[in-house]
C-alpha cells in the first residue's frame, strides 16, 4: 500500500482557487454567500468539500465550474486565470442527467459529438469509459433500464469521457442509500488510482469524504468559510472496507466535530428566523 497524496508535496497544482467571495442580491440587501474562500488541488489529488446546508458549497462547485462568474477573488487552472466555463473542468451533478431516450454509451458519447470527435473514436472512448465504471454489459440499455447507482456511473463516464483535467462532482451519490455509496465509492477510487483524476467533491457524508479523499475541507456556517483543512493519512489504495478501521473512525470523529459545530450554529440561526 501507498501512502495518501497528500504526503506528495511535489505534485504541482492544477486547480488553485484564491480569496473567492460571492454575494447574491435578495430584496435589495447583499447576502454574502461565500467569504475569501481560498484552496488549493494538485495533480491526482481527491478533495471533499463538506459543510452545513447553506454554507456556499454548491456556489463554490458552481464558482469553479464557470457557472457564476461575478465574484470577488479568482480561479486559476495549472496557473492561468479562467473565467466561465473551460474545457478542462468536468462536471457532476446530484440531479438526474442522463437522456432517457439515448442508451447508455449514447450517452457517453453526446459530449465527444459536441466537441467534434470522430464517430468511431467515439464509440471507441464511450466503451473504454463505460467498461472503467463496470458498464460494459450494460451500454445498450436505456436510463429507465439502469439502477440509480448504474445511471451515477454512467454520468460519471460521460463526464470523464472528455477527458477533463479536474473533476468536480456535486453530491453524485446523494440520492443513493448508504450501501451503495459505499459500493461506489470503491468505483470512485479504482478511477482515481487508473485515471490519477484530480477531483473536488461535495458531499454531506462524512464516511463518503473520509473514505475517498486526501483531504476534507470542512466549511462554516453562512456566510461560507474554510474552517479546517483535515489531512487523510489512510493508504492508498483504499476500499470501503476501510470504514472497520480504527483510524478512519478517528478522521471521522475529528470532521465531525468541527462540522457539528456548524450545523449547530445553523440550527440555532434558523430556529431564530422562524421566530423572527
Amino acid at each position: 500500500m501507498t501512502p495518501s497524496a497528500t504526503s506528495s508535496p511535489d505534485r504541482h497544482v492544477v486547480l488553485a482557487v484564491n480569496g473567492v467571495s460571492k454575494h447574491f442580491g435578495v430584496q435589495g440587501t447583499s447576502i454574502a454567500a461565500l467569504v475569501d474562500v481560498s484552496l488549493q488541488v494538485r495533480q491526482g489529488e481527491i478533495i471533499s468539500v463538506i459543510g452545513p446546508s447553506g454554507c456556499g458549497k454548491s456556489t463554490l462547485f458552481n464558482i469553479i465550474g464557470g457557472l457564476l462568474t461575478d465574484y470577488e477573488g479568482e480561479v486559476r487552472i495549472e496557473g492561468e486565470r479562467v473565467s466561465g466555463c473551460h474545457p478542462d473542468i468536468g462536471m457532476v451533478f446530484q440531479e438526474e442527467s442522463t437522456f432517457p431516450w439515448r442508451s447508455a454509451i449514447e450517452n457517453v458519447e453526446f459530449p465527444l459529438e459536441v466537441l467534434g470527435v470522430p464517430a468511431k473514436e467515439r464509440r471507441e472512448r464511450a466503451q473504454q469509459f463505460l467498461a472503467l465504471v463496470g458498464l460494459r454489459e450494460f451500454a445498450h440499455h436505456y436510463p429507465g433500464e439502469l439502477s440509480g447507482g448504474m445511471k451515477a456511473r454512467a454520468a460519471i463516464a460521460r463526464t470523464l469521457a472528455a477527458r477533463p483535467k479536474i473533476l468536480l462532482m456535486d453530491e453524485p451519490f446523494g440520492a443513493l442509500d448508504e450501501q451503495t455509496r459505499l459500493l461506489l465509492g470503491d468505483k470512485v477510487s479504482q478511477i482515481h488510482r487508473e485515471l490519477n483524476q484530480t477531483t473536488l467533491l461535495i458531499t454531506h457524508s462524512i464516511t463518503e469524504a473520509v473514505q475517498l479523499s486526501d483531504k476534507v475541507v470542512v466549511m462554516s456556517y453562512r456566510p461560507g468559510r474554510i474552517k479546517r483543512v483535515v489531512d487523510i493519512d489512510l493508504p492508498r489504495p483504499r476500499s470501503s472496507e476501510i470504514v472497520e478501521s480504527d483510524r478512519f473512525g478517528a478522521l471521522v470523529a475529528s470532521v465531525w466535530h468541527d462540522l457539528r459545530e456548524e450545523a449547530s450554529r445553523g440550527l440555532a440561526a434558523d430556529e431564530v428566523a422562524l421566530r423572527g
